[in-house]
C-alpha cells in the first residue's frame, strides 16, 4: 500500500520551441576555412598559432555539411570571405571561388539545412585594410559595390542575410583594446568612426538585399549584436558603476542605435542577437577571464565562468524583453555557446540558457532560431586554438584535422531532433 504522504515522481518538464524553429550551428571563413588572405593570415595569436590552415573547411567542407547531419541540426550561419571574391576595388566577381560557396549552399539544401550567410565577420580584403580599413569612408562604397554583385548570383540559394557580425567587437577589439589588426589601442574617435560607416553600409546593403525576392519569398536581413552586460562588483563603489555604465552606454546602446535608432530600424527585417553573458568590474578591472583573471579567483568571488567570460542566463531572457520592446522585429540568436573543456559545465549552461530563452519566447518575443557557437574547435582570433567553443573537437596536432563529436554535441542533437529542452 502506497502512504498517502508518498510522491509520486513527477515527469520531467519539456519545453517546446515553436513550429519551424531553426536549430543551428555557426562559424566564421577566418576562424574554420584556411587558406586565406586578409589581415589575419599574418597574425599571431596568443599561443603562438595562426590561422592559415586553421580546421581546414575550405577543402572539408562536404565532411563538415554530413557532421550537420548528424546533429539534426537544420540551419548553419556561416561567412563569405570578402577577400576570396574580389581581389581589388570595385572588382568582378571571382566566379572559380564563388562556384565553392555555391556548391557548399547546395549541399546544404540537399540536407535539409537552411542557410544564413553573414556577409562581414571580422575579416576584410587586404586592399582594404591598405587603406585603412573601415575609418576609410570609401571603404563603404566598396562594401556596397561588393553586396551589389554578390547577392544577385546568390538570391535564388539564400533567403537570410548578416550583414556585419558583432561591429561593436571588431571596432572595440581592432581600435581601443588593441587585440584585433590593425592593434590599435583607446582610439575612440575610430572606434566610433568604424561603427557609424558599418551602419550606413548596412542600411545601403539592407536595401540591395530586400529589393531582390528569390523563390522562397521576401528575404530576410539584419545585424548581429552582440550583447554583453556591465556591471559593478560592489554595487556602492560609485567609479566601478561608472565604468560598467560607460561600457554600455559605448558598446550597447551606442551601436544599436547607430544600426537600428530611429527610422534606421526600417532596413532590418529581424535583428541577429549573440549573447555569452556579462562583465563585472571591481577597481576598474574586468572580472573575467579573457582579461587574466584567474578562474580560481573568480571562483573564490561566486562567479560561474567559462574560459571567456561570466555566465549569466538570466540576462537572456531580459535582453530578449528589451529587444522586443524597442526595436519590435524578430530575433535570431545567432550565437551563443561556452569554451570550456568541461562537458557537463557546457551542457547546464546551454540548459540554463535554452530555458532563458523559452521564457522570453513565452512572454511574447517573436524568436525564430538559435545558432550553437560553433560547429567546431577553431582559431579563436587573438586567442588562438587555446578556447574550445565546439560542438565538435578538431585535433590540431594531427595533420588530417580529424572530427569528432564531444558529448555536448550528442545533448545538442537531441534538443535539434525534438524541437524541445527535456528538463
Amino acid at each position: 500500500m502506497i502512504s498517502n504522504n508518498a510522491r509520486m515522481p513527477q515527469a520531467p518538464a519539456v519545453l517546446r520551441f515553436p513550429h519551424g524553429f531553426l536549430w543551428g550551428t555557426a562559424t566564421s571563413p577566418t576562424q574554420v576555412e584556411g587558406h586565406i588572405e586578409n589581415e589575419w593570415t599574418h597574425f599571431i595569436a596568443q599561443d603562438g598559432s595562426h590561422c592559415r590552415t586553421a580546421c581546414d573547411q575550405y577543402h572539408r567542407y562536404p565532411e563538415d555539411v554530413g557532421w550537420m547531419k548528424k546533429l539534426g541540426s537544420n540551419a548553419y550561419r556561416f561567412g563569405i570571405e570578402w577577400g576570396r571574391l574580389q581581389s581589388r576595388p570595385f572588382g568582378e566577381i571571382n566566379r572559380k571561388e564563388l562556384d565553392r560557396y555555391v556548391d557548399l549552399l547546395d549541399r546544404l539544401k540537399t540536407a535539409g539545412i537552411t542557410p544564413m550567410v553573414v556577409l562581414h565577420h571580422f575579416s576584410n580584403p587586404p586592399w582594404i585594410s591598405e587603406a585603412g580599413g573601415w575609418t576609410n569612408p570609401g571603404t563603404t562604397r566598396a562594401f556596397v559595390d561588393y553586396a551589389t554583385r554578390l547577392v544577385p548570383l546568390l538570391r535564388d540559394r539564400v533567403h537570410l542575410w548578416n550583414t556585419f557580425n558583432e561591429p561593436d567587437t571588431y571596432a572595440c577589439v581592432a581600435y581601443l583594446l588593441g587585440g584585433f589588426p590593425p592593434g590599435q589601442k583607446w582610439r575612440l574617435d575610430r572606434f566610433q568612426r568604424v561603427i557609424d560607416h558599418m551602419a550606413r553600409a548596412h542600411i545601403q546593403v539592407s536595401n540591395i538585399i530586400l529589393a531582390r525576392r528569390g523563390p522562397s519569398g521576401p528575404p530576410e536581413v539584419g545585424i548581429s549584436k552582440n550583447w554583453t552586460y556591465f556591471h559593478a562588483y560592489k554595487p556602492y563603489s560609485l567609479w566601478d558603476q561608472t565604468t560598467a555604465a560607460a561600457c554600455h552606454y559605448t558598446f550597447n546602446k551606442y551601436v544599436l542605435n547607430a544600426f537600428l535608432g530611429s527610422g534606421r530600424v526600417k532596413a532590418s527585417t529581424f535583428i541577429g542577437l549573440n549573447y555569452y553573458g556579462r562583465v563585472r568590474f571591481h577597481h576598474f578591472a574586468p572580472l573575467i577571464p579573457a582579461s587574466g583573471t584567474p578562474v580560481k579567483r573568480l571562483k573564490d568571488f561566486g562567479f560561474t565562468c567559462d574560459d571567456m567570460v561570466e555566465r549569466y542566463p538570466e540576462g537572456l531572457q531580459n535582453i530578449l524583453g528589451y529587444l522586443h520592446s524597442k526595436c519590435r522585429l524578430p530575433v535570431y540568436i545567432t550565437e551563443h555557446g561556452a569554451a570550456s573543456q568541461d562537458e557537463p559545465f557546457r551542457e547546464r549552461d546551454l540548459r540554463q540558457n535554452l530555458a532563458s530563452l523559452h521564457r522570453a519566447i513565452e512572454s511574447g518575443v517573436d524568436v525564430r532560431g538559435f545558432f550553437y557557437w560553433s560547429l567546431l574547435d577553431n582559431f579563436e582570433w587573438q586567442f588562438g586554438y587555446t578556447k574550445k567553443f565546439g560542438l565538435l573537437s578538431v585535433d590540431f596536432s594531427d595533420p588530417a584535422l580529424p572530427r569528432a563529436l564531444k558529448p555536448l554535441a550528442h545533448v545538442y542533437a537531441r534538443i535539434c531532433q525534438a524541437n524541445a529542452l527535456v528538463q
